[in-house]
């Protein structure tokens, strides 16, 4: 690729995509989202003040156990080794199934993506399977191709992922790119000065060679500013690196396919239980080891971070590679989780695409039926979950939902073509058989009726706030849905732990679903005789309600400032102390 032709993506990139967030250049409490807005300035959520002045001298009633689905728990840290659920029935490291449950030694819970051979690290996107899957069926169908409704509804997933990945992989590779050019000169400069990273000195008395290599260094001092430092953006930049390296080689490799040796399940068999190995932590231990402290992290102890609750066991669920998660093993997930005593689970992962989704929607009906509350990010695209696919969600794929979904399709596809008629007819009026006027369609309405349909009672979506009360408090990256996001809680510049017995920040509504996990297990701990559904609205409606009009990127790319109250179903940010006031006279059904 010629860098001239990617110069004008270079200045997009990374001058715009912070246009609209909250500065980075900033040294926060390193529990800021534990803290409440009016005492400490922060757009916590008030834990701390929940803590000393609700639960000063109470004791919690019951241990809650937390599922956490994720890429995988490191077991040893510091901050995390006295908080972790424990199967007692399970002599570890003996080989044997000791409590008959199918997982031998499943001692602090299990990973689905291993066996004996290994660990699966890498895994594709879903568009990247279903594209593997359907490609020799339909690589030769054209318009005048008979095909049967199954077949055309197969067909349209097909061009949809089809379309998808290779704007994915178009995207990636020119960024990949980018990544590239910023580390060479990052490294560059660095061998010239015998350092390890360069200083912002270093930086401006480079000569750069081109004018592509000026943009890198206007690059990096915006980039090391916005990071608080050179030294953070030297990080960030190594990590990009790795992740678009991952994305290239595995995510989006239509030729890589290890599940059969690493996995070795019969992967077409979605009720098949028993697979994996009991290595929770796995390769990498990052994301789910992050999303645990919040949760739980050991209150009080000298060392590290506050978790939000002080009464958890952090149940640890591997069945998230570096890539998409599959339908089969979080729905295998949820179900060991159930199974095993797990009353809360948070799920910080998510798709655009499914693929067996009714046996995922089995397993929420399973846990609802259990009494188990399910918390889950709404995403890091900035995508109105109204209207874009995430998955999983709560919503089932019931024959109603399937008959509902193909009357509008019909619906839609009539309004576009008798839409399509009228202006043609107007044009023509206008302007005669030599012209045409401007053809403008105005933004179709949000179908609500969608929303009614059946889905569980028991799930919580969320969404990511940022730490000042002002019109950048929605997270840039979040997600966010009238009727899809329930809440939004702290996802931004996040501190917590990370394998090595290290702590790090992390962005995401990876960060903000824990959030909302480790609240309700907070709650239940209190006040343990809850249900989920009275959790879910004990916690929707003790929010701290947003004040002022918010900025978002809308689906058409315009910058709108809307109440809080547009972007998630409670209008508000997710809040301890109220919730605990709340649920000691709750008297819900």
């Amino acid at each position: 690729m010629k860098l001239n032709r990617i110069l004008p993506y270079i200045i997009f990139l990374f001058f715009s995509v912070n246009a609209f967030s909250q500065s980075k250049d900033i040294k926060l409490p390193p529990n800021w989202y534990n803290l409440d807005l009016l005492q400490n300035g922060f757009f916590g959520i008030s834990t701390e003040k929940a803590y000393k002045e609700l639960l000063s001298g109470k004791q919690p009633k019951q241990k809650i156990v937390v599922a956490v689905i994720d890429g995988g728990v490191d077991i040893k840290h510091e901050d995390l080794k006295d908080v972790l659920w424990t199967n007692k029935k399970e002599i570890p490291g003996n080989g044997i199934d000791d409590d008959g449950n199918g997982y031998i030694d499943d001692v602090h819970g299990w990973n689905f993506i291993g066996s004996k051979k290994g660990n699966l690290a890498y895994d594709n996107l879903e568009m990247t399977r279903i594209r593997r899957v359907y490609l020799p069926k339909f690589i030769s169908t054209t318009k005048m191709t008979v095909l049967d409704s199954a077949e055309k509804e197969e067909f349209a997933i097909y061009q949809r992922a089809t379309k998808e990945f290779g704007e994915k992989y178009n995207e990636a590779d020119r960024t990949f790119a980018i990544i590239s050019m910023i580390n060479k000169v990052l490294d560059s400069v660095a061998v010239v000065n015998k350092k390890k990273i360069p200083s912002l000195e270093d930086i401006d008395k480079y000569e750069a060679e081109s004018e592509e290599e000026e943009q890198i260094k206007k690059i990096i001092r915006g980039g090391a500013k916005d990071s608080k430092g050179i030294d953070k953006f030297y990080e960030e930049m190594k990590d990009a690196y790795k992740q678009y390296d991952v994305m290239l080689k595995y995510n989006l490799n239509m030729d890589y396919d290890p599940r059969k040796e690493l996995v070795g399940d019969d992967y077409s068999n979605s009720y098949e239980r028993n697979y994996g190995n009991s290595d929770v932590m796995g390769p990498n231990a990052d994301h789910g080891s992050h999303v645990s402290g919040i949760i739980g992290a050991m209150r009080e102890n000298g060392i590290g971070i506050n978790g939000i609750s002080n009464s958890v066991s952090i149940m640890a669920i591997r069945v998230v590679p570096e890539g998409d998660e599959r339908d089969k093993d979080v729905a295998n997930g949820i179900i060991y989780a159930v199974d095993n005593g797990a009353r809360i689970i948070n799920m910080s992962f998510g798709k655009g695409f499914k693929w067996d989704k009714k046996a995922v929607d089995a397993a929420v009906k399973y846990a609802e039926e259990k009494g188990v509350l399910l918390v889950h990010a709404a995403g890091n695209d900035n995508e109105n979950n109204d209207i874009t696919d995430n998955f999983p969600n709560k919503y089932f794929e019931t024959s109603e939902a399937i008959a509902y979904t193909k009357q509008r399709k019909a619906a839609d596809l009539k309004e576009l073509v008798d839409k399509a008629k009228d202006i043609q007819q107007r044009n023509n009026n206008m302007y005669g058989q030599m012209g045409r006027g401007p053809v403008s369609f105005k933004p179709k309405p949000i179908d609500t009726a969608k929303f009614k349909l059946p889905h569980a009672t028991n799930w919580i979506e969320v969404g990511a706030s940022a730490y000042k009360n002002d019109a950048d408090l929605k997270a840039s990256f979040s997600n966010y849905g009238k009727y899809t996001v329930d809440v939004f809680a702290p996802g931004f510049m996040i501190n917590s732990t990370i394998p090595g017995s290290k702590y790090k920040e992390f962005d995401g509504t990876s960060m903000a679903a824990p959030v909302v996990s480790g609240l309700a297990a907070l709650i239940l701990s209190y006040y343990p005789d809850l249900k989920p559904h009275q959790v879910r609205e004990i916690i929707m409606k003790s929010v701290s309600r947003v004040a002022q009009k918010v900025k978002y990127k809308n689906e058409r790319d315009e910058t709108m400032r809307v109440p809080f109250s547009d972007l998630c179903v409670s209008g508000g940010i997710v809040n301890a102390y109220q919730a605990l006031k709340m649920a000691e006279g709750y008297s819900g059904k």
